[in-house]
């Protein structure tokens, strides 16, 4: 197997990989050991909540196994995210700007310069590959995430270019996707097949987003439709998210730790600006719907490995319901599960710091992907929030 090139690291870094390659943690066990006792529940592991300097660690462990600067970009350079440890070519357009979101969380508690550098390094190598509009992308969701990306990167840059980029790519997904069929809604893709939540929830959160930015309230009047709409046709009152409705009005897809996670992040940023509509009471059902009905009997999220799309889905989960426990003061409800899952998924990282999507048994040496490690690196981060 060709073994990765790591770009510059810290001692720190350096240091702490050392370590953890000359002496197994107690509690991390191999994949052997692990696949034989089983799931979760049944591996009794001495797991200690990361300290904050863990959480930081994580985020450049990740950075370097797939971090990749390749040129400069006018007066800046630009870089991609690697698809797997092997570097076998670059993440694809929505897996790449979910990594740069995971580099904000980090930025976002750490504060560091070289995360922050990198968020823009990163976008500039999403202008250069894709450009600045992406309408030749059918997938609705896709353009979506970057623009939620991009107005999350302009919080931190105050980049104009980072908030035209999110305008414009989610007017035209607005312009293309919405309409009263099934009594509104955006469309997933340009055949106009079915409505989901993937596109819906995280199109909600931008539109909020875009709000702030431009103080233009047709934003916020948008990001209400959008919510209105998804409470009445997937939310349920026990807090499962349907996943997406046809265009006969069936349902066709259950609920995903990313889509449950988006419509609690919609929830949470709206409810301060329509208090009436409680959407926050709404975000609890979800949150208490991914606990008890999602997770096993300890707590610990689901794997979601039917294919490699979904396997970094908690970690948009992990990002927006860390964001609601701090922005509405649920810590004492929801913190030591989500403390509980950030712990488990560091236990089980590899020799060089990298956790996949399976949090109870030891992430393996010879092969992951940058998608799913992501996971990690954001409840690892996101529970700094608060």
């Amino acid at each position: 197997m060709k073994i990765p090139t790591f770009l510059k690291i810290s001692t720190l870094v350096a240091a702490t990989i050392l370590f953890m390659s000359a002496c197994q943690k107690k509690g991390m066990l191999s994949d052997k050991d692990a696949l034989a006792t089983g799931k979760a529940g049944t591996v009794t592991i001495n797991s200690v909540q990361p300290v904050k300097s863990e959480a930081l660690l994580a985020m450049q462990c990740y950075n370097n196994a797939f971090y990749h600067q390749y040129g400069t970009y006018g007066p800046s350079f630009k870089a991609y995210c690697y698809s797997d440890v092997n570097h076998t070519g670059r993440m694809d357009f929505w897996k790449q700007a979910e990594a740069i979101e995971t580099l904000i969380d980090a930025y976002t508690i750490n504060n560091d310069a070289d995360l922050l550098n990198k968020i823009v390094y990163l976008y500039n190598g999403m202008r250069d590959n894709w450009g600045l509009l992406w309408s030749s992308n059918i997938y609705n969701d896709d353009v979506i995430w970057g623009a939620l990306m991009c107005i999350r990167a302009f919080q931190l840059t105050n980049d104009g270019g980072m908030k035209d980029m999110a305008k414009n790519n989610f007017d035209m997904v607005w312009n293309r996707a919405w309409d009263t069929n099934l009594g509104g809604g955006l469309w997933w893709t340009t055949d106009k097949t079915s409505k989901n939540v993937c596109v819906n929830a995280p199109a909600a959160i931008c539109a909020v987003y875009l709000y702030q930015a431009t103080g233009d309230a047709g934003y916020l009047t948008k990001a209400k439709q959008i919510l209105d709409w998804m409470i009445t046709k997937v939310y349920t009152s026990t807090g499962e998210v349907k996943g997406a409705i046809n265009a006969a009005g069936v349902i066709t897809e259950g609920p995903r730790t990313y889509t449950q996670g988006t419509f609690i992040g919609a929830c949470s940023l709206l409810h301060p600006y329509y208090t009436s509509q409680d959407y926050k009471s709404k975000a609890v059902k979800v949150m208490d719907y991914t606990k008890n009905s999602m997770c096993n009997a300890q707590g610990l999220l689901p794997d979601e490995y039917d294919n490699e799309d979904c396997q970094g889905f908690k970690g948009i989960f992990a990002r927006w319901a860390c964001k609601f426990v701090k922005q509405h003061n649920y810590q004492s409800t929801y913190a030591s599960w989500l403390n509980y899952n950030a712990a488990e998924a560091w236990a089980y990282r590899n020799s060089n710091g990298l956790m996949w999507g399976q949090w109870w048994h030891r992430t393996p040496d010879n092969y992951v992907n940058a998608f799913e490690t992501t996971c990690g690196v954001a409840m690892m981060n996101g529970v700094w929030l608060f």
